[in-house]
Parts: C-alpha cells; sequence; structure tokens
C-alpha cells in the first residue's frame, strides 16, 4: 500500500502534464526508500523498480505494460493485472485471511533480501545498462520531449507569476 504523500506526488506530477513513467518515479522512489530503511530488501535494483512501477499500476497511473520480447509472459500478464486493478477500489472478499497470509509470507520473503540494491551503486549500474539497451535517437527524441516538457511548464509558470505580481500593486 503506497504512502499518501507518494499519491499526492503522482496526482501532482500529471495534473502538471507529466508522463506516466515521471508520475511512477514517486512510487519506485518509495520503494528505494523501504529498503533503505530495511523495511525489506530486494535482490536486485530491478526487482526494487518492479515493486515500484506495480505499486504506481495498481494506483491508477497509466505506465504501459512491457513489450512482447521485453520481458517474460508471467512479467507482462503480471503488469496487465496491475493495470486492470488500477481504476477501480478493490471490496473486502470472504477470503482476507488467505490474502494477508500471502501478503506476510512475500513481506517475510523480501525481508530475507539484502539492501545493496538500493545503493547508489546499483542504481546507477541499473540507469546505465538501461539506457545501454536504447539507441541514440531514441535516448536524443527522449530529451527532447524532456526539454519541451520543461519549456511548457516553465512557459505557464512565468504567465501565472506575472499576473500576480502586477495584482499586488
Amino acid at each position: 500500500m503506497p504512502e499518501k504523500k507518494t499519491v499526492e506526488r503522482a496526482h501532482a506530477a500529471k495534473r502538471a502534464g507529466k508522463s506516466p513513467s515521471t508520475q511512477a518515479g514517486a512510487f519506485v522512489e518509495e520503494q528505494i526508500d523501504h529498503i533503505r530503511e530495511g523495511r525489506h530488501g530486494a535482490k536486485s535494483a530491478k526487482q526494487a523498480i518492479a515493486i515500484g512501477l506495480s505499486e504506481a499500476r495498481r494506483s491508477g497511473v497509466g505506465v504501459k505494460a512491457p513489450n512482447k520480447g521485453a520481458t517474460s509472459e508471467a512479467t507482462r500478464k503480471k503488469a496487465a493485472k496491475d493495470t486492470a486493478a488500477g481504476p477501480h477500489k478493490t471490496k473486502k472478499s470472504a477470503s482476507t485471511e488467505s490474502k494477508s497470509k500471502r501478503s506476510a509470507v512475500a513481506t517475510r520473503v523480501l525481508k530475507r533480501e539484502g539492501t545493496k540494491a538500493a545503493s547508489h551503486t546499483a542504481l546507477s549500474r541499473q540507469a546505465h545498462a538501461s539506457a545501454s539497451r536504447r539507441s541514440a535517437a531514441d535516448r536524443s527524441a527522449a530529451a527532447k520531449k524532456g526539454w519541451a516538457t520543461r519549456r511548457k511548464a516553465a512557459a505557464a509558470k512565468g504567465a501565472s507569476s506575472s499576473g500576480r505580481r502586477h495584482a499586488s500593486r
């Protein structure tokens, strides 16, 4: 269950017109913090990111499932399930006991994992490996898109603040 401030940060990013992956970043960051605090561990930085993305999908962030060939069928199925679970609130079913047992078991397993997956080095290595799998054109397009978003946000901020400055006189 994500923290309230994490969900609020994701909603703020959505209102600001940020991409779904940026909105999901709040959930990934929360998982990294949990691992660093020792609430639970992860086998790798990739697993920590996957947990955060799953949480984001379940909270209604529009992060797409991975493409065919990028990950296993089971991972894509789980992502689709998380996305479907996002828009509506779940009702308590009769078998909450088995769900809580399963949740407790999953938490216990994660607690046995180390916390090095959230280290600066591990995250840096993961980011570098992920970037190297993308083409130069793809990376360039992403950078241009980010630049355009920041420019648009700055223009909107400048327009709204200039009106306020004169209203105070």
